[in-house]
């Protein structure tokens, strides 16, 4: 059963920007759901409606099976993050976390003992009477997340809370944030534009563009079987091929006068135009030797990116422009300008219809109506 659900929010601001155009989401209690996608997408905007900050044109947001659309930010019990840590720099990381309770006018040895508890949890036992200034920003958004679990919210928002910390300690405290999450089982709902993050600390991802939640599931789900072109190009990276499907049987495509089998195409129709998805790390490179193996392309390494136990290498010939992620140890063995064969995966890709209205995601067989 749901128990944060947002019921076709619609938002338009003025001049006609259409920030909402009626999401859907259903969230089970002590869930942690991510809201991913560029700026101007309209995640934020959902997260303001949710914490009251701002009122939907048209829509329902439901908490517990209440009606929590026209009720007041102060009322709905709701946990707050932001991207900038406004913590009161004239209060120390104690009395930051202890606001939130004075405001409600909890008892002082209650108050006492809750920060003492919150302050350890996020690991800063040690440092409940330093200021915000004499903190650093890691130190500091773990200040602004006890204080909004220090009222026990009932959903806790998060909005980019990591985009201002420097990348190791990003890595560190999202870990921290999921092992808070799970340790308390509240219902959370963060907003990022950072992919990687967002698949690895979710429950769930929605993916939103221009006010649409282009889908929404489990973040492997979401990475192996994208379900819009969107999605496809927005969650990690993607070889894109043109083909034409010759043999709908056996999934035989044309590409750049080459013959490719791809499970994914059967079904289609003979003809067919269709773009085949595949991902950089399921292409297998090797030096060309001669011979023209199955499922093929041929080109020439013109690029290396070290990615640390990964380098990522661009591959360009006829009818080839790919890129390809092999270990690095690997990867020396590929120098640029090296010729090399690019075997691609018959079962770990995707097809998309190419139509003249743009791409469109193509059925898989015995999949309708689902």
């Amino acid at each position: 059963m749901a128990y944060l659900e947002l019921q076709n929010l619609q938002r338009e601001f003025a001049g006609g920007v259409r920030a909402l155009d009626g999401i859907e989401v259903q969230l089970g209690q002590g869930e942690f759901l991510s809201l991913l996608g560029p700026s101007g997408c309209g995640k934020t905007t959902a997260l303001r409606l949710v914490a009251g900050f701002d009122r939907p044109d048209e829509g329902r947001i439901v908490i517990d099976g209440k009606d929590i659309t026209n009720v007041a930010p102060s009322k709905r019990d709701m946990g707050m993050v932001f991207q900038a840590y406004s913590l009161f720099p004239n209060m120390t990381a104690a009395q930051n976390v202890e606001f939130g309770l004075k405001i409600r006018r909890k008892g002082k040895g209650e108050r006492s003992g809750r920060v003492g508890e919150l302050l350890e949890l996020v690991g800063l036992g040690h440092a409940g009477d330093r200021y915000p200034h004499q903190l650093s920003g890691g130190m500091q958004q773990r200040v602004a997340l006890a204080r909004a679990l220090a009222i026990e919210p009932r959903v806790l928002l998060l909005d980019e809370p990591l985009s201002a910390l420097d990348a190791k300690v990003r890595v560190q405290l999202r870990e921290e944030i999921r092992r808070i999450q799970l340790e308390l089982g509240i219902t959370t709902l963060y907003v990022t534009h950072d992919q990687e993050e967002a698949l690895a600390i979710s429950d769930h991802v929605a993916v939103m563009y221009r006010g649409r939640i282009e889908q929404i599931g489990p973040p492997a789900e979401m990475y192996s079987r994208p379900a819009t072109p969107f999605v496809a190009e927005f969650i990690g990276t993607m070889n894109r091929l043109e083909a034409t499907v010759s043999d709908p049987t056996s999934g035989t495509v044309e590409h750049g006068g080459v013959t490719l089998t791809v499970d994914a195409a059967r079904g289609r129709t003979k003809g067919d135009r269709i773009l085949v998805l595949i991902r950089p790390e399921t292409v297998e490179l090797a030096p060309e030797n001669g011979s023209n193996p199955a499922n093929t392309l041929s080109g020439e390494v013109i690029a290396q990116t070290f990615l640390g136990p990964v380098t990522r290498l661009k591959v360009v010939g006829p009818g080839a422009d790919l890129i390809a992620d092999v270990s690095t140890a690997k990867a020396a063995t590929l120098p640029i300008g090296m010729k090399v064969t690019a075997a691609l995966p018959v079962t770990d890709a995707r097809v998309l219809e190419l139509s003249d209205e743009g791409f469109e995601i193509a059925e898989e067989p015995g999949q309708a109506g689902r």
